[in-house]
């Protein structure tokens, strides 16, 4: 059994239920700037891209102008104005937690603002749990694998003892593109069919069930 000394999670729909504030946050922000407002479907499966890709995405004929008033216009309603609830998913401190206590290394690797992460991981007091975090603002936007790449570097874990735990095809993409082991969330924005393309070890539907998955596989001491 492959034996695990880092685990490398997204941010936005695997450890925080954010998905409502970030559709919502992006709806109002294309009212602002005079794009049209698309629906919560289609404006949920660019979560995890950085921001200004993730416009793109959305908005493909959309000037360079355009993307950085929709960054602002993102960036305001979701970091100061928006009153959309985001809780931590059920389970994720517990698992913090116990890969902490167990001297398992932890780094995020989300699409997330540098700001947009600090500010929420000081708001939900997550930012102990993790050795290191990375944000597009110092790497590349998934599913390039710098993110992952530098991570490694930094923390001197070779690729075979990684893994990383992601909901979206981005996630696992980007860790398909330098074989580290993946694992799939199927709680947040893609469906299983989306996430099958990009062979995870395995789907989990809870923090807990990924707890359970992973307490035999960590290389403790």
């Amino acid at each position: 059994m492959k034996q695990y000394e880092l685990v490398i999670f997204d941010w936005d729909g695997t450890i925080m239920n954010s998905e409502a504030r970030i559709v919502t946050s992006i709806q109002v922000a294309a009212e602002r700037c005079g794009l049209p407002v698309l629906s919560d479907h289609e404006s949920k499966q660019i979560i995890g891209l950085s921001l200004d890709k993730a416009i793109l995405g959305l908005y493909p004929d959309a000037t360079d102008e355009k993307v950085a008033a929709m960054a602002n216009a993102y960036s305001q309603c979701f970091l100061e104005e928006s009153q959309v609830e985001m809780v931590p998913f059920d389970g994720a401190e517990s698992l913090l937690l116990g890969l902490k206590m167990a001297g398992i290394k932890t780094a995020i690797a989300t699409g997330k603002s540098r700001r947009g992460l600090d500010q929420v991981l000081s708001e939900c007091g997550f930012g102990g749990y993790f050795d290191m975090t990375r944000t597009p603002v110092e790497s590349a936007s998934k599913p390039d694998p710098l993110m992952l790449q530098q991570i490694l570097a930094e923390l001197n874990v070779p690729v075979e003892h990684a893994l990383m735990v992601g909901d979206t095809s981005f996630d696992l993409q980007m860790a398909a593109n330098i074989n580290m082991d993946r694992v799939a969330m199927s709680y947040g924005v893609h469906d299983k069919p989306i996430l099958d393309e990009h062979n995870p070890l395995a789907h989990f539907d809870s923090m807990q069930d990924l707890h359970s998955w992973l307490t035999p596989r960590l290389k403790v001491g």
